[in-house]
């Protein structure tokens, strides 16, 4: 049976970790208000860009300019936006499944990842694909002119000819409990399929197509970029506080449980040494 001492001290180091767990837990709480704000106030931007950009490509000429060509998807380049830290349940572990899977249903293609997140860098550094890019530290302090200079890394490569295909993998913010894993193509910009019976529109170009097309779509491109990192920084400190108050519940169960059982080991040693006082007293002289 263990000692009183080591069961206190498994109960003292239980109520330290619990006091981390809840500390974790209120951190994730107050940053998931701030996310929140920030993807709520961006979603409806992306959407109407989305909405607009592929409305007006499917119009548009696709040789008026390099983002809107289609060269099949021979090569394809897949951005794998997860967190740098750990500690907040399936959140990493379910981007790096879909990746996984997104990689091998199209393992006769010329594949290539790109990271935004250690997790998702330090989990395929070990393995045999061909790395473009990898930005770490990016969700410390979450700017626009982060998700710009991603994205204008991105179309250069793309208007250079060195990929047909640009993808993102990240996790959608749906709820404090739940997140929903995204994969997307970013490049080149898809194109709205026009229903027959929908009436042929003529778009008036102010000053020219190629022009107005040149100026939106890289702005569209970053739009999408910070809307995926704005989506991915909820997502995560959704995941981490719910992991926190499980793991802080749990650390209560493990505390109530030890305590039971300290309680019975002390109960059990008090009656040894009532049943050896009893017959030590009933032993007659010698």
């Amino acid at each position: 049976m263990p000692a009183l001492l080591d069961i206190r001290r498994r109960i003292r180091s239980v109520k330290s970790t619990q006091q981390i767990t809840k500390a974790m837990k209120m951190v994730s709480a107050a940053k998931l208000r701030r996310a929140q704000e920030a993807m709520f106030a961006a979603r409806p931007y992306a959407r109407k860009m989305l909405e607009i950009l592929g409305d007006l490509a499917s119009r548009a000429d696709p040789g008026c300019h390099p983002l809107l060509e289609d060269r099949g998807d021979r090569r394809i380049v897949l951005i794998v936006i997860t967190s740098d830290k750990g500690l907040c349940g399936g959140f990493n572990a379910n981007i790096i499944r879909t990746a996984v899977r997104f990689l091998e249903e199209r393992a006769d293609r010329e594949l290539s990842l790109a990271f935004l997140g250690r997790k998702g860098r330090d989990y395929f550094r070990r393995r045999t694909y061909r790395v473009v890019g990898e930005a770490i530290g990016v969700f410390q302090a979450l700017q626009y002119s982060q998700a710009v200079r991603i994205a204008q890394r991105i179309i250069a490569d793309f208007t250079k000819g060195e990929f047909d295909q640009v993808h993102l993998v990240y996790n959608e913010f749906k709820s404090v409990i739940a997140q929903r894993v995204v994969v997307e193509r970013l490049l080149p910009v898809a194109r709205h399929e026009i229903p027959p019976d929908e009436p042929e529109l003529d778009y008036l170009y102010e000053p020219s197509a190629e022009a107005i097309v040149s100026g939106i779509l890289p702005k569209y491109v970053e739009t999408q970029v910070w809307h995926a990192l704005l989506e991915s920084a909820a997502a995560e400190h959704s995941a981490r506080m719910t992991a926190m108050d499980a793991a802080t519940s749990n650390a209560a169960d493990v505390i109530e449980g030890l305590t039971l059982y300290m309680n019975k080991v002390r109960q059990a040693a008090i009656t040894k040494e009532i049943i050896e006082v009893v017959s030590g007293a009933g032993t007659p002289a010698a």
